[in-house]
């Protein structure tokens, strides 16, 4: 009543198993009638190879791991997309999980993918990832490891991210030439490197276009949620002098912002104005649409499972790991100055 094994195909073709085995995988060794009557044998009974006694075999199974910081945002389920397009053409299947924002489930998540022996692994850190001891000892194993949008510059692995640093200046600039002057930062997490490069940008267009910074108006929230926007929003609306434009770290904190300053009698962008990041579906429904930079994430799956395959298929230290830098868009929307300067 149980899944049928290859011994039990070997007691009914009369034959031992690693007959049948060599069968089922064509060797040249075994005749066509015995490989026919495996094959049918196999359908017959509905024999299904057992993948961890193969992976055990292997030392790796066709399973590629995938981690991300929330599979509830949009961003990271278009980028599973592109991943999972990409790696099904190449025979592999995605195990995804999700570290929920905290180190310890990312660890956990790392342990439980490499104890499965996927044959590589794809991940963005969370927001609470300051060490990495876990992704070198992935490194260490021998298993195939690339990073997405988050990622940590001193791990040589593969890496796909967007120039966040250029990414924030434009964006910056934008709200500058609309004609604000108080520019804030609703930033995610200290300790991130997209967010230090995504502050630093902020920081280079105010210099540049003569527009001061004030300390004030960099606020950290400690998450990339909408929960974290309003919390952001409600520092801003304690101020005696509050900012009149917002750069968000992303998209769902620049929307909860948005929702908490509507409710506190704000007109946007006319008392102040806000931008984002991620050009998320969310971005474009609420009214005004949020001024945001558009990320490709669905490409940046793509690429970051196309570079994960180049390195499985390459022969044992021949790989040489590649940074790759997808361009990003601004989409000028009405949370700005879309019908004309302040």
């Amino acid at each position: 009543m149980g899944q049928t094994t290859l011994k039990d195909l070997a007691r009914k073709l009369g034959i031992s198993a690693s007959t049948v085995s060599r069968a089922l995988h064509n060797h040249p060794d075994i005749s066509d009638k015995t490989k026919r009557l495996a094959l049918e044998a196999a359908e017959k009974y509905g024999y299904q190879p057992n993948p961890i006694a193969q992976s055990l075999k292997k030392k790796r199974s066709n399973i590629i791991g995938v981690i991300v910081p929330e599979i509830r945002h949009n961003f990271f389920a278009t980028l599973i997309s592109g991943i999972e397009e990409v790696t099904y053409d190449a025979g592999y299947i995605i195990m995804v999980c999700q570290s929920n924002e905290t180190l310890s489930r990312e660890i956990a998540n790392t342990k439980a993918l490499t104890a499965n022996r996927v044959a590589g692994l794809l991940m963005a850190i969370s927001l609470e990832t300051t060490t990495y001891d876990h992704m070198k000892n992935v490194i260490k194993q021998g298993i195939p490891l690339v990073q997405f949008d988050r990622v940590v510059d001193e791990l040589e692995t593969g890496k796909v991210c967007i120039d966040d640093f250029s990414a924030a200046y434009k964006a910056t600039s934008h709200l500058i030439d609309c004609g604000y002057k108080r520019i804030g930062f609703l930033a995610g997490r200290e300790g991130i490197s997209l967010n230090s490069l995504r502050f630093n940008g902020y920081l280079q267009a105010l210099k540049n276009h003569g527009i001061p910074y004030y300390p004030e108006l960099n606020i950290n929230i400690g998450g990339c949620r909408g929960t974290n926007g309003r919390q952001g929003a409600e520092e801003y609306l304690k101020m005696d002098n509050p900012p009149d434009a917002i750069l968000a770290i992303n998209d769902p904190v620049a929307v909860g912002a948005f929702c908490r300053f509507r409710e506190a009698g704000l007109r946007i962008p006319e008392d102040i104005a806000l931008a984002g990041f991620s050009g998320s579906p969310e971005s474009a429904l609420i009214e005004p649409a949020l001024t945001t930079i558009s990320q490709p994430a669905f490409e940046m799956g793509r690429t970051a499972a196309s570079l994960l395959l180049k390195e499985l298929a390459s022969a044992e230290g021949e790989y040489t790991p590649e940074t790759i830098i997808l361009e990003t868009e601004l989409l000028v929307r009405g949370s700005s100055c879309a019908g004309g300067t302040k």
